[in-house]
């Protein structure tokens, strides 16, 4: 159920962001990315006449008809129901909050390849064989192969090394990579916001709380400097927020981690050094796992329920990771990319840090000339080129 923070930012200080402008990013996601999805997933593994009618009445329902409600007996129907659902079915996907109609879309393909229901594809997580994939690249060898020098480094050295690793692995997106023309996300950019130095000063916690964001190649790093923290005791221990059900292609859930862990070991080297470790920190209660249902909801994070907000309130320190968690945090919302990261984020409960590469419209924390310079340079598409990233924090002073 909801549980609104009157804290939160008002729904008045800007409006939603909707699909309908035909040719818009939102719009584009819908209308081009989720069709050619789920061509990809009917590609990708061998499902039966069954489960590739759905996807193909998904596939036609999303783009041209109206939403519908789940069946009755789907074991998260009355969740959804109370998540929005009740005021969005049978309307247009491209009239509903684009966060919602998009989370909302990810949900009704597990329900299509059967992945809730009893029977052989329950369970079976549809983007597996994308998130392997990434894992088995000649750049996440490079990666991992180059961590046998980072190793001889000093720590703060690799601390900072290891913290824009996490930053700009996110353009390993699987979602977005299956929308560019090459399949990459692009080399370019910068910073668009570099609270780097804030966020290390907050790095000495008892409890760190990741959400994590994708799995494969950008899971990697993240695990990597949960390791580094835990290794040199600037956390005492670490939460790793995961999704509990596949989610937007490539976010992780605990079997990713899992995935990821046995590539860091066969890496050999620092690698598996590092994959050991992180064993024996699960093992041990250091780096615990949690998958809350909120992490798949289509809400933004100033409706966390109240257990939720809790945890991360008895956190030293919350870092968000991604282009979805950071609409989530800021509320998925056309501020003025100059408003501030702290005014929009003053309702979460706790210091919060948000590392996120730019793959949608929104955006706050911005300079006036930073934001006027790439307008300049790039129109409107270094929002969501995934050739800028941000680090931004809130601490508890803020």
């Amino acid at each position: 159920m909801r549980d609104p923070d009157p804290a939160a930012p008002s729904a008045s200080d800007a409006p939603v962001v909707v699909s309908s402008a035909r040719g818009s990013f939102p719009w584009s996601v819908l209308a081009e990315r989720h069709p050619a999805l789920l061509r990809k997933v009917a590609e990708a593994l061998p499902y039966g006449p069954e489960q590739r009618r759905a996807l193909a009445g998904l596939l036609t329902d999303s783009t041209e008809g109206v939403i519908e409600p789940l069946p009755a007996s789907a074991p998260d129907r009355a969740r959804w129901d109370a998540w929005g659902g009740e005021a969005y079915y049978g309307r247009s996907w491209f009239e509903v909050p684009f966060l919602w109609s998009e989370s909302y879309f990810y949900r009704l393909l597990l329900e299509a390849v059967g992945y809730f229901s009893p029977g052989p594809w329950q369970g079976v997580d549809p983007f597996r064989p994308f998130k392997l994939a990434e894992l088995e690249t000649a750049e996440a060898d490079a990666e991992l192969a180059a961590l046998d020098d980072l190793a001889t480094r000093p720590v703060p050295e690799q601390e900072q090394a290891l913290l824009h690793g996490s930053l700009w692995g996110n353009r390993a997106d699987l979602g977005f990579r299956m929308q560019t023309a090459d399949g990459g996300s692009g080399q370019g950019g910068g910073l668009v916001a570099d609270d780097t130095a804030a966020l290390r000063s907050l790095l000495t916690a008892d409890t760190l709380c990741l959400v994590a964001d994708n799995a494969g190649r950008e899971l990697l790093p993240d695990l990597l400097l949960v390791d580094h923290l835990l290794l040199h005791r600037r956390v005492g221990r670490a939460v790793l927020h995961l999704k509990p059900a596949p989610y937007y292609v490539s976010d992780a859930t605990t079997a990713d981690v899992l995935d990821a862990l046995d590539r860091l070991t066969a890496a050999g080297g620092a690698a598996a050094e590092a994959g050991r470790r992180l064993r024996s920190a699960l093992a041990e209660g250091r780096l615990v796992p949690r998958a809350h249902p909120f992490s798949c909801a289509p809400l933004p994070y100033g409706e966390m329920p109240a257990d939720l907000r809790r945890e991360f309130a008895a956190a030293d320190l919350t870092v968000l990771k991604g282009d979805l968690n950071y609409r989530r945090l800021v509320g998925d919302r056309l501020y003025p990319a100059t408003t501030a990261f702290a005014d929009v984020t003053a309702y979460f409960p706790g210091p919060v840090a948000a590392l996120r590469t730019l793959k949608s419209d929104v955006v706050v924390g911005l300079d006036p000339a930073t934001e006027a310079a790439l307008d300049a340079a790039d129109g409107d598409r270094w929002r969501t080129r995934g050739t800028h990233a941000l680090v931004q924090v809130r601490g508890r002073g803020n």
